[in-house]
């Protein structure tokens, strides 16, 4: 937890590192703000700090219409190793709480309701309902300010069913009507959205672009000079997800993002449908690692690595543990221009495109299994996961990967790197991993991971990054991997 001096130097300076890490709320005027709003700084003696937007709001402050707090980076100080909270805060951020019910929640989490009530009341001062419903808030605001959406259409894409509850629940979280925020002419429906993604400094957006570089499928994804691109479908796997209820078949689009400042990205997606909007959008900040809390875990992982730690690395995230897994399970025993040789069979093979476009999705489960995966130049036993691999995920869509232990051909190697690059989970320590091992044996210092923890995944990617030849930033090491 920040003490309430360092938030005064951070405000007072302005500093985007700490930008959602907390917010500062003013006496005097009933506004809360992001410590990086640019008006004039309140007095000390008119300032009240909250560890979250929904905290502020909660005691009956609005939110600053100049620095607009919805668009504030996640993942605020007080996380820290607080592992369910996290995860519990990305599923509501996806729609948990707006495709299904806090029950189903807490089973994904595996812990009870009760506990789950109490992380959020030890935390955020909030319900776990009144947290969601408040993020559904921030979010349609920020669409009408971004965007030229009629009202009725932000309201759909936020999760409201209702437009009359939309305006309720908006004017009682905010004390404005949609209509005081929304001073233009509203032009329709668009496929074609643009929006700006927030993120804290630091961001080594070249390094990432050239991990991508070396992993991109054609058509899947597609980097532009300064830009990365890839189709998604959504939910994260192409099956009909049976644990909401609600038998809403896959639906695809792409996006592109390109770095706009040293705090922000452009978001352009495509997305021709009335609803969805807000569980895509989480779910591209979460393969993009923006709400990462650089600065904790430099600081942790500063002692360890010293001058060597490359500032601003991030998780290099794919859509889903599924595409991991496959691209894991395909990567074992070759390299990584072997593994990507595989891969880009496979999608040439049983690949569907996104409607009215030339881009192709990721094959599903139901592809691999409908498929006798005669085009991958592989041992018979790699098919035979794939297919295995494949029937799991179908009939468990949210299971855990760890469950995917039990099949023949995936090890521990292959779970944990789909959990980091699948769930972007942050505490993974790829101990089997030949490259690992290679930097480990080039360091003079040992690394004791159990210290590193829960930035184990960020501790991993400097490892990686570091087997790279200095003098060219995009060229990363050609690893392989037996499981």
């Amino acid at each position: 937890m920040l003490t309430p001096a360092q938030c005064q130097q951070a405000r007072l300076s302005r500093d985007h590192r700490f930008d959602g890490m907390f917010y500062t709320a003013v006496k005097s005027t009933g506004i809360y703000c992001r410590p990086i709003c640019p008006a004039r700084a309140p007095a000390e003696h008119q300032i009240d700090y909250y560890p979250s937007a929904a905290a502020a709001a909660q005691a009956g402050f609005r939110p600053c219409l100049r620095c607009r707090p919805d668009s504030a980076p996640g993942s605020p100080a007080w996380l820290g190793n607080q592992t369910t909270l996290r995860r519990a805060l990305t599923l509501i951020g996806e729609g948990a709480l707006i495709d299904g019910d806090q029950a189903a929640l807490c089973d994904r989490l595996g812990i009870s309701e009760r506990y789950l009530r109490k992380l959020f009341a030890q935390h955020l001062g909030v319900a776990p309902k009144q947290y969601a419903l408040y993020q559904q808030i921030l979010f349609a605001k920020s669409l009408l300010h971004q965007t030229q959406l009629p009202i009725a259409d932000i309201a759909m894409q936020a999760g409201f069913h209702s437009i009359r509850r939309f305006n309720d629940a908006f004017y009682k979280q905010l004390k404005l009507a949609p209509g005081q925020i929304r001073r233009r002419r509203s032009t329709g429906v668009s496929a074609l959205l643009e929006l700006e993604l927030n993120f804290r400094p630091p961001l080594n957006f070249t390094l990432l672009l050239g991990f991508w570089q070396q992993r991109s499928l054609t058509g899947v994804e597609w980097l532009n000079g300064d830009s990365y691109g890839r189709s998604f479908s959504w939910p994260q796997t192409p099956i009909e997800r049976t644990g909401s209820g609600s038998g809403t078949p896959p639906r695809s689009g792409w996006f592109e993002v390109q770095l706009k400042t040293e705090h922000s990205l452009t978001l352009t997606l495509h997305w021709p449908y009335p609803d969805g909007l807000t569980q895509v959008v989480a779910h591209i900040r979460r393969l993009l690692d923006l709400d990462a809390d650089l600065l904790t875990v430099e600081q942790a992982l500063q002692p360890m690595f010293g001058a060597a730690l490359k500032s601003g690395v991030r998780i290099p995230g794919v859509w889903s543990a599924w595409e991991a897994a496959v691209r894991a399970v395909l990567g074992q025993q070759v390299s990584v221009a072997g593994a990507r040789t595989q891969l880009n069979r496979l999608v040439e093979s049983l690949s569907a495109t996104v409607p009215d476009s030339d881009k192709k999705l990721f094959p599903t489960p139901a592809q691999i299994l409908a498929s006798d995966l005669a085009m991958l130049k592989v041992p018979q036993a790699r098919r035979d996961t794939l297919k295995a691999l494949a029937a799991a995920v179908q009939t468990t869509p949210d299971a855990s990967p760890d469950e995917w232990l039990v099949i023949k051909g995936i090890g521990p190697w292959t779970v944990a790197y789909s959990k980091m690059r699948g769930l972007s989970d942050s505490d993974i320590w790829l101990a089997g991993d030949l490259g690992i091992q290679k930097a480990l044996q080039q360091r003079e210092q040992p690394i004791d991971p159990a210290t590193l923890s829960p930035w184990r995944s960020y501790a991993t990617l400097q490892l990686w990054f570091g087997l790279a030849p200095a003098n060219k930033k995009t060229d990363l090491p050609d690893l392989s991997q037996k499981e």
